[in-house]
């Protein structure tokens, strides 16, 4: 069925084939090389046409060697060039590396700490923990970290991820096993990397930052599929978990400054146009693709290194409020998943049969199906963990990867709620007051090092999350496992 919808500027027809699934069609537009295809409900595809998404979607499928079709999922909203919540695939031999499909915060992302904990046994001294956990982790815009590292310190983490941090005392062995990439993007090499990038690294690791970025104590507050929650170390509903919510800090964001300039200047060298200045890209195969890419892979392996030493510091400051050992909390990583991110992998393409492609993720989180050799062992009867953050106020979710996720999405689900109103709207309508009241309403204690860095993420200015993981489970590519609600928080 057709519906009469049009994008924002009026130019292309959103064609509703079922309840959750919109498309445009490639012959809406000349320059068009594949469709677009929509996760959504009429509810969020609305939101969706208010701004620039699905224009930017469309610009997207007319980059050289882009496949199958760019997918916008359920928490797609605009963004630089590329749709935040946005999934598309170039041929690894034809196609294109674009830093804006990637991001500025690359290896947004993030890590699930499971806990034996109920809520009975940390409400009376939530707010001593939230309090700790504020004071023992940097957050805000600028934050420095916690260690200082020398140049080649810098270097060998950039290599080495996650598993830097475990070896120098951040952790533990287990911890890696449960990260996508095991923490561990290979092929980082550091040595394009400016100076810049290399000075706000280094000053930066072991901190949250601001924006959306968080540390939430949740609850679990629906177990929908209990095999695979008790694969994942959950096992009764008020059980305690934390969630973390950062990514490569001033680091990766110089380092996707850095190669946007240098994508924008390089195209005319290799014939390439496009639409929107901000989709800048270059041949995946140049030397300057090749760059970006080693360059982009040490900002994934800083990302990881950074939630493990987080992962580290929450741990502590648990034993030191509760009193508790290591052993009694059993605080074990659950999962963690990254959402900013580009790398290669094989996918089946209509007519094509299985290519190796470049796939990126843009706000959009990796959800593969069970049997995958990717997936930690534990897990590869399950399938994936996919953690879908909320807000502060709002529910967070574990769903599991799907494997029509690989057929309708490139093995991909959303990373979020996914903002429905701009920071400066949201501090236009919205009082501190007015925030701090709904969430002690909720009986959630929230500590923020700014006023405006709690009133810009109120859970007003994002879609419904529980909507969200609604359509991604209707749709098929990840379905609902776990429903988590927050009881304190922390924010820069």
């Amino acid at each position: 069925m057709s519906s009469s919808l049009v994008t924002k500027n009026g130019k292309h027809r959103i064609n509703k084939i079922t309840d959750f699934k919109f498309q445009i069609f490639k012959d809406e537009s000349k320059e068009m090389n594949v469709p677009v295809t929509i996760f959504a409900n009429d509810l969020l595809i609305s939101k969706m046409i208010s701004d620039r998404t699905l224009d930017q979607a469309v610009n997207v499928t007319t980059l050289p060697g882009v496949k199958k079709h760019v997918v916008v999922l359920p928490d797609g909203h605009e963004g630089y060039g590329f749709p935040v919540g946005g999934v598309a695939a170039s041929d690894l031999e034809d196609g294109i590396i674009s830093p804006g499909g990637v991001g500025y915060d690359i290896n947004c992302g993030v890590r699930l700490i499971g806990t034996n904990l109920v809520e009975a046994d940390i409400r009376p001294k939530l707010k001593e923990l939230v309090n700790e956990l504020f004071s023992s982790i940097p957050t805000g815009v600028g934050s420095e970290g916690a260690i200082k590292l020398t140049s080649s310190e810098l270097d060998e983490l950039l290599v080495e991820g996650a598993k830097w941090s475990v070896e120098n005392g951040y952790g533990i062995n287990s911890d890696l096993e449960s990260c996508e990439e095991f923490g561990k993007m290979k092929g980082a090499d550091p040595i394009n990397i400016s100076g810049n990038a290399r000075k706000r690294g280094s000053l930066q690791l072991g901190s949250l930052g601001s924006g959306n970025h968080f540390l939430e104590i949740q609850k679990v507050d629906k177990i929908y599929d209990y095999k695979a929650a008790e694969t994942m170390g959950i096992t009764k509903e008020g059980q305690i978990q934390i969630l973390i919510h950062c990514g490569s800090r001033g680091f990766g964001h110089q380092v996707c400054s850095d190669y946007l300039r240098l994508s924008e200047q390089s195209m005319k060298r290799y014939n390439l146009n496009v639409i929107d200045r901000e989709l800048a890209c270059v041949p995946n195969g140049s030397p300057e693709g090749e760059s970006y890419r080693k360059s982009m892979f040490s900002a994934l392996n800083f990302a990881w290194a950074n939630r493990q030493m987080i992962t580290h510091w929450t741990r502590m400051a648990f034993q030191r409020v509760l009193k508790m050992s290591e052993q009694d909390l059993d605080m074990k990583l659950v999962y963690d998943v990254s959402h900013n991110i580009a790398k290669v992998e094989r996918h089946k393409v209509d007519g094509e049969g299985t290519r190796d492609l470049v796939v990126h993720r843009k706000g959009a989180t990796r959800a593969f199906p069970a049997g995958m050799e990717q997936l930690p062992q534990r897990y590869r009867s399950i399938g994936q963990p996919v953690i879908i953050p909320g807000s502060m106020g709002t529910a967070s979710w574990i769903l599991l990867g799907n494997e029509k996720s690989m057929e309708l999405s490139f093995g991909s689900t959303a990373h979020g709620a996914g903002r429905t109103m701009s920071r400066s709207q949201a501090k236009r309508i919205n009082t501190i007051e007015d925030v701090k009241k709904k969430l002690e309403s909720r009986g959630v204690y929230v500590k923020s090092l700014t006023k405006n860095g709690l009133v810009e993420e109120t859970p007003d200015a994002y879609k419904d999350v529980d909507m969200v993981a609604d359509v991604s489970h209707n749709v098929g590519i990840a379905t609902k496992a776990v429903r988590l609600i927050p009881l304190g928080v922390i924010k820069g």
